[in-house]
């Protein structure tokens, strides 16, 4: 018996759960994608947008890798490393858009669940690369812990945009629409 053994229906589940959220992600952009974007809409969708499609991806990869037939646990947790790394680069380049975007101004809600916790989501899968070397029970519950911390960052993020899609840009657009006037003189302040 392997030491990954028994979780194959917990990946199963989870990369299931985010391939479908990122078919869902698509259906969404498509909805949304006759409204303006503006401007500074470019930078702020890289910024906002595409990392929670790189996030259900990621959970997606992992639970590929997991379930992979390696020869040993460690090439799985060497594999969970690299995505780990790779996934704090990602976060600091996230962290240097939110600060240069002018789209939106972020608020604490946004620096946590678009910065913070995916940062601590891939430091986590850094860190069980290290404890699988002499822990890899532990080291398991870790990789296992970033996926979920990633599928739940994924939706609060895909729900929040699509909640600020509707009820705020939306209404502003059909506002801008009826009262084309009062758009034009807004947009001269």
């Amino acid at each position: 018996m392997t030491a990954s053994a028994g979780w194959e229906n917990f990946y199963v589940i989870v990369g299931s759960s985010a391939g479908a959220l990122i078919g869902l992600q698509f259906v969404v952009i498509t909805l949304i994608a006759n409204m303006p974007i503006g401007e500074s809409g470019g930078l702020a969708s890289s910024t906002f947008a595409t990392p929670t499609i790189v996030h259900f991806s990621v959970v997606l990869l992992l639970s590929a890798v997991l379930n992979a037939p390696w020869s040993s646990i460690h090439a799985a947790a060497n594999a969970s490393g690299i995505v780990g790394l790779a996934g704090l680069v990602y976060s600091l380049v996230i962290i240097r858009r939110m600060q240069f975007q002018t789209a939106y101004r972020p608020e604490l809600e946004d620096w946590l669940f678009h910065a913070l916790l995916p940062f601590l989501a891939y430091a986590t899968l850094v860190f069980s690369c290290y404890l699988c070397r002499a822990h890899v029970r532990p080291a398991l519950f870790c990789v296992a812990t970033s996926a979920l911390l990633l599928l739940f960052i994924g939706i609060h993020n895909a729900w929040d945009a699509v909640t600020y899609h509707v009820f705020v840009k939306r209404r502003a657009h059909q506002r801008s629409q009826e009262y084309p006037a009062d758009s034009s003189r807004s947009n001269s302040n």
